[in-house]
């Protein structure tokens, strides 16, 4: 998936769960006028629908999109070890500084 069409899923994601909360405002409005029994409850859930989705909606907009099923166990090959050089290495631990001599 290229990443335009990755972030054109994502701004959809997130508008269809900010429209869900929209509509949530809208509906708990009616319900208020309306004066539906157990209304405590109704604004309960609502309340905590309209505080989650939108933590929930940045969380799932800044998430990656997953490529494939198996792609996240082909990236655990190891890398290639170097050869050693020819030439010796100099250990720093060992030499003294210049500032001793």
């Amino acid at each position: 998936m290229s990443l335009e069409e990755e972030r054109r899923y994502r701004t959809v994601r997130y508008v269809l769960m900010m429209s869900v909360r929209g509509f949530l405002v809208i509906l708990l409005g009616i319900l208020v006028m309306a004066d539906v029994p157990y209304l405590w409850l109704w604004l309960l859930f609502g309340v905590a629908g309209m505080a989650v989705l939108p933590w929930l909606a940045v969380l799932l907009a800044n998430d990656r999109v997953v490529k494939r099923p198996g792609s996240f166990f082909r990236r655990e090959r190891r890398a290639e070890t170097l050869p050693a050089p020819d030439r010796p290495m100099i250990d720093s631990e060992l030499a003294p500084p210049a500032w001793q001599d």
